[in-house]
């Protein structure tokens, strides 16, 4: 499938956009490789999207990954700590995979993260079985600090990598 270019945006989640988020989660292969639970209903996901809209976290900046006006996942900034927060990014429906989405999203992540917040910072961990996440991290210039704990990822054990990236790095990084 040929990689879309330059057109994935990030925007606030609107309420109307928890149907189509908590819609992805009636994919069972979805869930398990997002790490999703499998066994909540529809409208268990859908109260679960509702209240991240409405009242997120204060620690939790969640914005829509959004491609021809198509909501297509989502990017988190999490954390409380000063100048530093976690990346996390995830890209809706299977379809969508392979497409070069994931690393869009992630990169308009540190383009907020560094430049909207001003963060000094950027860190994230993925399970070492994801090698999808794991590559575009690595192609986004993350450097990897260390190991996390433990995890499944598609129901086979792994361990947490993590990363992370400083706001002069992603001013030098030239493969946005």
């Amino acid at each position: 499938m040929d990689e879309i270019k330059d057109c994935l945006s990030l925007r606030s989640l609107l309420a109307a956009d928890a149907p189509s988020i908590a819609g992805w989660a009636r994919d069972p292969e979805f869930c398990r490789e997002a790490g999703w639970s499998v066994d909540l209903g529809h409208r268990a996901h859908l109260e679960f999207q509702e209240r991240i809209i409405s009242s997120p976290p204060p620690e939790l900046v969640r914005l829509g990954a959004v491609v021809a006006g198509v909501l297509v996942g989502y990017v988190d900034m999490h954390g409380s700590e000063p100048g530093t927060r976690e990346l996390g990014f995830l890209i809706g429906e299977r379809s969508r995979w392979g497409r070069g989405l994931g690393r869009q999203a992630a990169a308009a992540g540190l383009d907020y993260g560094f430049g909207e917040m001003g963060l000094e910072v950027i860190w994230a961990e993925v399970l070492e079985r994801n090698a999808r996440s794991m590559s575009i991290l690595r192609g986004l210039d993350f450097t990897e600090t260390g190991t996390g704990g433990e995890g499944e990822f598609m129901g086979e054990p792994s361990v947490y990598r993590r990363f992370a990236l400083d706001a002069a790095d992603w001013a030098s990084h030239d493969g946005r």
